[in-house]
């Protein structure tokens, strides 16, 4: 995309009430922002959406000047622009309606072929909370995904340190523009961040911060993702927020249990009980429902000489050892397991790099 036309993209961007959906339907009807900003106004109220309230303020040459203003902020600062026609744009983000018409990248950030999730969750989290989401990343590391959260007080900020901690790659969406980190003490994370990764956000540089931004924001930590993990949560919350419009993105949910007099658990027990999330006790779990494959290369895993597996594993270890192929439900019945469960050993001890799926719910050694 030319200067020029970055130019008029802001411009758009800044006219009031427009928003993201139409700015990309007129973009896609005319070719160009440049082309929607020449249009006359009888021309633009035939497009669908277009009424005289919004037109009132579309010529206003203020928004030019507001435009010019941002892009010398983008060129001063590096700022990478990601527009929704472009092939760098986010491939899951292009298909949500209201994804932004233009979103602002830092860092090192490579989405290509790459599996993302979203973790997000209460900014009050628990130790018990802590603890989940550090060993479900890490378990989730050897088929590396890319971790995506909004770079807030509590799960998110565990979530993105515990990718970096397993070389992950890990990305934060902010609810501000780039001239500031919110909350401040993250800033100490910034680096670590970019080298791992990066930031995405909608928002410019002299938007003013709002807590109603967060809502904004949300809608790119969901479409970012193949699924959203919602960790711990209370019975109202962004994080019910960011599942729901997952949901209504037609993308995998998954919510963490608990007990039910955990004020922290209402969230994600009710997001399990209406059936708007799966249940999630493991990565093995995700691993499962999303048909998550290891890595051939990048990152594979590999069969090791000793494998640390619990008494289960070892039992089916047994049992596949000793037959050579079975299928999950020949396995289940031999080692006395539901099928549930040995779905989920299956799974572990892929990760471990000891079986591996086969066509016809065939497992084998490796």
């Amino acid at each position: 995309m030319s200067t020029e036309e970055l130019q008029y993209v802001l411009a758009l961007q800044h006219i009031p009430n427009l928003g993201d959906t139409l700015a990309k339907k007129l973009i896609r009807h005319f070719g160009s922002a440049k082309n929607v900003l020449e249009q006359k106004k009888q021309t633009l109220l035939k497009i669908d959406g277009i009424g005289v309230s919004r037109l009132k303020e579309f010529f206003d040459a203020s928004h030019l000047k507001a435009a010019e203003q941002e892009l010398n902020f983008i060129e001063k600062n590096n700022i990478e622009t990601l527009y929704f026609k472009d092939e760098n744009y986010p491939e899951k983000l292009k298909h949500c309606i209201d994804g932004p018409v233009l979103l602002f990248q830092r860092g090192n950030i490579n989405l290509k072929n790459q599996r993302i999730i979203s973790v997000v969750g209460t900014r009050k989290i628990t130790q018990s909370g802590i603890a989940f989401c550090e060993k479900f990343i890490e378990e989730l590391s050897p088929l590396n995904p890319v971790i995506v959260s909004g770079f807030a007080y509590g799960v998110d900020i565990t979530a993105q340190k515990s990718a970096i901690a397993n070389n992950l790659q890990t990305i934060g969406c902010l609810a501000h523009g780039f001239d500031q980190i919110y909350p401040k003490v993250h800033h100490k994370y910034v680096a670590s961040v970019e080298e791992n990764g990066g930031f995405f956000t909608d928002f410019w540089s002299s938007d003013n911060f709002d807590r109603n931004n967060f809502l904004k924001r949300n809608r790119i930590i969901a479409g970012l993702s193949e699924a959203t993990v919602v960790i711990e949560s209370a019975e109202k919350g962004g994080s019910l927020v960011t599942a729901d419009i997952a949901n209504s993105y037609n993308r995998e949910v998954f919510a963490v249990p608990g007990r039910p007099s955990d004020k922290l658990s209402k969230g994600c027990n009710n997001l399990i009980k209406s059936q708007r999330a799966q249940l999630l006790n493991s990565a093995a779990d995700l691993v499962y429902l999303l048909n998550w494959q290891p890595e051939k290369e990048t990152k594979a895993v590999q069969k090791q000489l000793f494998v640390d597996m619990d008494d289960e594993e070892n039992s089916v270890f047994t049992f596949l050892q000793k037959e050579g192929k079975a299928q999950l439900d020949s396995i289940a019945l031999n080692c006395n397991f539901p099928s549930y469960k040995t779905a989920g050993i299956l799974i572990n001890m892929e990760l471990k790099g000891v079986v591996r799926p086969l066509p016809g719910k065939l497992f084998e050694l490796i």
